[in-house]
């Protein structure tokens, strides 16, 4: 498997005052983590996917609806919006093994989920376009944080276990595979979103 991606600096330059605004929550949302999880990139993955995985369910959930209403398709966003949800899933049922989480954690992942899902239920059912760029600003996020946690690894400051198997399975690693190995697994998947989630918004406001 290649360790890297096309691009793994990719960067939306703001282009309009919802960009500015989305990129400036993602980095004040950033702050947070940085201060809480500092470099236990393990924890900081176990938490954060929890709610990486809320924007494709509600944006899956919410475009059925209007396809419903408007009575006509959805051009695959369905779909691809529910499969990157449980992408993300995957993501923590994958790092659970590799950190388990504290029940401080646990209670800031309760606490978290709630707030995020039904702020950004809202945000996307008034502002889809935003909504979609605020996600591609977090999954830029996360193709930093994931690189920095490659680094770790590569330093020797965090121990390249095993990988779990359920990594095994779901990414097809080889049987030696390594955590190293499911980071950049994971962090392809980031940017694959990151990418996809940029291209949504740019499509929602060119309708």
């Amino acid at each position: 498997m290649k360790d890297t991606y096309p691009d793994l600096t990719a960067h939306h330059a703001p282009a309009s005052f919802g960009d500015r605004v989305a990129l400036k929550t993602v980095k004040f949302m950033r702050l947070f983590a940085d201060a809480f999880f500092s470099k236990r990139y393990g924890h900081r993955a176990v938490v954060l996917e929890t709610v990486a995985a809320v924007p494709g369910m509600v944006g899956g959930l919410l475009q059925h609806l209007k396809a419903l209403r408007h009575i006509r398709d959805d051009q695959g966003w369905i779909r691809e919006l529910l499969e990157e949800a449980d992408n993300e899933r995957m993501h923590l049922m994958t790092f659970i093994h590799v950190a388990q989480p504290s029940r401080l954690e646990r209670g800031i992942i309760m606490f978290g989920q709630a707030i995020f899902y039904n702020a950004y239920f809202w945000l996307y059912l008034f502002t889809p376009r935003i909504a979609h760029r605020i996600v591609g600003y977090l999954e830029e996020e996360a193709v930093v944080s994931y690189t920095q946690y490659l680094a770790q690894i590569d330093a020797g400051l965090v121990e390249n276990v095993p990988a779990p198997q359920i990594a095994i399975d779901y990414w097809n690693l080889g049987p030696n595979a390594r955590l190293r190995d499911v980071v950049v697994a994971v962090r392809a998947d980031e940017a694959g979103h990151r990418d996809r989630n940029h291209e949504m918004a740019d499509q929602l406001k060119a309708a």
